[in-house]
């Protein structure tokens, strides 16, 4: 077995990749590398609880005890200037120097920056991090009006967040609606709707020309359409670029990130990559992806020390996220991109339903919004490669609990 494992990024991926390799019974060296000096902590509530709540504290992703006990390395606040696979070591930004056996890249994503005429000026953030969290929350104590460029999960939250909070909001979102890459029609319309309700005003089909600024902060944002929107606090929320510099510098193969097999190896056979930054052919839809998910970077993580320790399992987790929008909890199954079919079932004026996504005959994904049922029974039918008619789906939770059952009690005994 290999003596030594070094995790580069402790986020959700790194530290469960940490953790995982002692369930899999590695006893060598596992040193964590993370560039923040907080203990690894969970990032979704980021964008909603601890934004509202001034007292709120980082929700920890293991006890600092947990890594003591499992003889887990913690380096924080540090971070890695190079990586030479060849020679199975890397370079510190402190000027120390580590060997290994293995190396994970959990190194995660970063914020796509906005270029712009204006900026950068004092009150604009994006959120990534519990730095930026703070920032916001900080800012948010002390500002009336919020424009939030970008209209996708991440900006939304925080609209709706802040929103309730008493401040005025606008997104502005350069596609025809919201979410408009990542879930249908009908829950995109759902969302505005139910925004709009909130106070938050969503401007689509918009982009910001300039920004404006007084005394070194920013005040106002104009759209290309002329209009000038007060802005003492401007949240930029345009997606996000892979970290995949440290694997691209040491000769190692990227494209959308860090390239990946199905067992989370990169083209160095010592060097795996899972989370944000990992690009790999998806066994479900057969094309390369790169997800952006706690789902996707735990499982990954799971399945890199299962490589490390000898086995040969493949990547073949069903994808699922989450995304909570004030009084909306959205969550998603499967990946949608080649629907050409979505079948309601439910009522959105009940602020509960879900959307069916088929390509064919096949049931490619799921959105659902205050269903969590549907969710759950979803995961479990994807998995197992089940695809109810879309008369089923649409008739409700009930007849496709009993379909499934139906078709479960129909196949063949393992052998």
């Amino acid at each position: 077995m290999e003596k030594s494992v070094v995790i580069i990024g402790a986020g959700h991926g790194g530290v469960q990749a940490a953790a995982s390799l002692r369930e899999e019974g590695f006893d060598g060296r596992i040193t964590l590398i993370g560039d923040e000096a907080e203990l690894p902590y969970h990032k979704p509530p980021l964008s909603k609880t601890f934004i509202k709540d001034p007292e709120a504290k980082p929700q920890i992703l293991r006890a600092e005890a947990f890594y003591a006990g499992a003889s887990i390395d913690l380096l924080l606040g540090e971070s890695v200037e190079s990586l030479d696979p060849a020679a199975r070591r890397l370079r510190l930004a402190s000027g120390a120097s580590l060997a290994f056996d293995k190396a994970i890249l959990a190194t995660g994503s970063r914020p796509r920056l906005l270029s712009i005429e204006g900026g950068p000026l004092a009150g604009m953030v994006s959120l990534r991090s519990i730095a930026d969290a703070r920032l916001i929350r900080d800012l948010a104590a002390e500002v009336e009006d919020v424009v939030i460029i970008g209209g996708g999960f991440i900006g939304l939250e925080i609209a709706a967040t802040l929103a309730a909070g008493g401040r005025r909001v606008t997104v502005i979102e350069a596609q025809e609606r919201p979410l408009a890459r990542a879930v249908a029609p009908a829950v995109s319309a759902h969302v505005s709707e139910r925004l709009a309700g909130f106070g938050v005003r969503v401007l689509m089909q918009a982009t910001v020309s300039r920004i404006e600024g007084e005394g070194g902060h920013v005040s106002a944002v104009v759209t290309s359409a002329g209009e000038r929107i007060p802005a003492r606090m401007l949240i930029v929320g345009i997606g996000v670029v892979p970290n995949a510099e440290i694997a691209a510098a040491a000769g190692i193969a990227t494209a959308n990130g860090i390239r990946v097999d199905a067992q989370m190896r990169s083209s160095a056979p010592d060097v795996l990559a899972i989370g944000d930054a990992a690009s790999y052919r998806h066994w479900f839809t057969g094309g390369d992806v790169r997800l952006e998910s706690v789902q996707n970077a735990t499982d990954q993580a799971k399945l890199a020390a299962r490589t490390i320790t000898g086995h040969a399992d493949a990547y073949a987790a069903v994808p699922w996220f989450w995304s909570d929008i004030g009084d909306m909890k959205l969550q998603m199954v499967g990946l949608t991109g080649g629907s050409d079919r979505q079948v309601l079932s439910g009522e959105p004026g009940d602020n509960r339903f879900s959307v069916f996504h088929y390509s064919g005959p096949r049931l490619i994904g799921i959105e659902s919004v205050n269903r969590p049922a549907d969710h759950m029974l979803g995961r479990r039918m994807m998995g197992l490669g089940f695809s109810p008619e879309a008369t089923v789906a649409a008739a409700g939770s009930e007849a496709l609990k009993a379909a499934f059952a139906d078709w479960q009690a129909n196949q063949p005994a393992p052998a």
